[in-house]
């Protein structure tokens, strides 16, 4: 079930309004928002501090260091370069 809430905030002359700090604390908003037009809405959508992202993509890259991701980049760049390499040998090339 969607819960439904809404609340009236002023908006000053500037244009600022004070997002309610019930809704600041359950969304983590510490300093910015992105606001999003959409279909007649204005959404405002919580920004993460990179405090809060630390540690999010070590799902994405299954527990691998950064050392680890280096070293296999490393590994491909330099099979690719091994490549070229063999291809520019094979037609007599010089580089």
């Amino acid at each position: 079930m969607i819960e439904l809430v809404e609340e009236v905030v002023s908006v000053t002359k500037k244009g600022q309004a004070t997002i309610p700090k019930r809704l600041r604390d359950k969304y983590r908003i510490k300093s910015k928002v992105l606001i999003v037009e959409e279909e007649g809405k204005i959404v405002l959508k919580p920004i993460p501090t990179p405090e809060q992202e630390f540690g999010s993509l070590k799902t994405i890259f299954k527990g691998k260091s950064s050392r680890n991701l280096l070293q296999e980049a490393r590994r491909e760049e330099s099979a690719k370069d091994e490549e070229r390499r063999r291809r520019v040998g094979a037609t007599g090339l010089r580089l």
